[in-house]
């Protein structure tokens, strides 16, 4: 009775909508086959037909060439974008804080503003946000639209087949590989961009970890130290080069802790079968740059930009608080930090960098000028900087090394905050993020804590080789 059905209600469907389109639709389903057929089987003495995707493919996914490809493709999706944000950021930070900034401050000086609301407004608030836009804004302007390109291009589903069988041996989603990547723009867009993986296991996964791709916002702070320390351990010839490695070194250790942790994870908080799934290669094809432009802009640069603002403005009002504000003879900042230091010297750090990090949870952006800023304070070095709780930076890098050396800060210091920045809780937009997208206290908890764990872990560690070595 149900075949009759079924077949009667086929031939009134096939009477409905004619028999001229159930003719085309038979004669499309048997051509897409025909071409599936001659691009898949090959008999015996056949010509070889030449197709670019299949040619490309037997190098991109290659077993010998995949990985340096990928690693090449990404230095050089890197290598632009922070090449290409020296310029704007510049302007924006000419523009932010050598223009406005002291004309917002003569504003306030002309309708009589006392010193601490001059200073916890302009100095404060407003630093903050001038030195995360400038710092943000021209790295992800560039990094999300070469990425997006490299999607449209079809580029980005190989880097998924290349990483699927790791991620797999490690508990997680071949899909985690795409959401890695983004997080070397942004760990809150890579954290959003996991939502294309279904397992919700596997999800959590991949958002706990995408704290290990190194975001922009870290990116400024590795180039720094790598440049006036590491640089300085060969001949000036080589010191761009070694400085460059060094850094380069560290993303790819974040990629390393990314399997560590995620077989951590797999095998213990989040235990259970790795999901299959069939990945399709999809064809190549030439990018649509005005849409891409226009949702890498609209969709990520700006969206991410703001939630960044948001939680900015509060941490440079915490900053000149602390630093303006006194416990007896002493402001709270050098307060903190001399009860930090004893604790931050056994993890080869000082209580400067621990403190520059737990008022810049907000934005990894202002971490440099908060720590040049703190160690001008503390070390009562005259003649630099605009006075307490007024970030700063220097565009002398070799001033900069000399700040911080006065500040007590060794090669082991360098080392070791290097790899705190990698190893380190997340900034608050990714820790809103994340509890956005997993609707959990317990996993954003989790998430938050997990890589500062391992931050303190691995800096004491080093710190306990280099003092066995030295």
């Amino acid at each position: 009775m149900k075949t009759n059905k079924i077949l009667n209600t086929s031939n009134d469907l096939r009477w409905q909508i004619g028999e001229g389109f159930h003719d085309k639709l038979t004669e499309g389903i048997y051509s897409d086959a025909a071409t599936i057929a001659q691009n898949s089987v090959h008999k015996k003495g056949d010509a070889k037909r030449f197709r670019f995707d299949r040619s490309l493919d037997k190098i991109v996914t290659s077993k010998i060439w995949g990985f340096p490809i990928m690693i090449l493709i990404l230095s050089v999706v890197l290598w632009l974008t922070i090449i290409g944000a020296n310029y704007p950021s510049g302007l924006l930070a000419d523009l932010l804080i050598g223009e406005i900034y002291p004309w917002l401050k003569g504003i306030g000086e002309s309708l009589g503003f006392s010193w601490w609301l001059s200073g916890f407004l302009f100095d404060g608030v407003y630093l903050a946000l001038a030195w995360v836009i400038a710092v943000m804004l021209p790295p992800m302007a560039i990094f999300f639209p070469l990425f997006t390109l490299l999607e449209d291009f079809g580029y980005l589903p190989r880097v998924a087949f290349n990483l699927d069988h790791l991620l797999k041996k490690s508990g997680a989603h071949g899909k985690q590989a795409l959401t890695m990547s983004m997080g070397f723009g942004c760990n809150a867009a890579g954290v959003i961009a996991t939502r294309i993986i279904d397992s919700p296991r596997e999800r959590l996964i991949a958002i706990i970890t995408n704290n290990f791709s190194l975001c922009n916002g870290r990116w400024p702070t590795q180039i720094l130290i790598a440049s006036i320390f590491i640089g300085a351990l060969v001949p000036e010839n080589f010191a761009g080069a070694v400085s460059t490695l060094a850094v380069i070194a560290i993303a790819l250790l974040g990629i390393f802790f990314t399997f560590i942790v995620s077989l951590f994870l797999s095998k213990t908080m989040l235990k259970g079968e790795v999901s299959s799934f069939t990945l399709e290669l999809p064809p190549y094809r030439p990018p649509r740059f005005w849409k891409t432009i226009y949702t890498s802009l609209i969709d990520r640069t700006l969206i991410v930009l703001w939630r960044a603002c948001i939680f900015a403005a509060p941490a440079g009002a915490v900053i000149w608080l602390i630093s303006n504000v006194s416990i007896g003879d002493s402001n709270i900042a050098n307060w903190m930090i001399l009860h930090m230091d004893g604790f931050g010297l056994l993890l080869g750090l000082n209580g400067v960098i621990l403190l520059a990090y737990i008022v810049a949870i907000p934005a990894n952006e202002i971490v440099i000028p908060t720590i040049l800023m703190l160690t001008v304070m503390s070390a009562a070095i005259t003649g630099v900087g605009e006075g307490n709780g007024v970030m700063f930076e220097l565009e002398s890098v070799p001033a900069t090394g000399d700040i911080l050396k006065a500040g007590g800060w060794t090669l082991l210091t360098a080392i070791n905050l290097m790899l705190f920045s990698l190893l380190h809780n997340p900034c608050s937009t990714t820790i809103y993020t994340i509890y956005k997208e997993t609707k959990s206290v317990k996993w954003t908890t989790i998430a938050s804590i997990l890589p500062i764990i391992l931050g303190f872990t691995v800096c004491f560690i080093v710190t306990q080789v280099w003092r066995i070595l030295a």
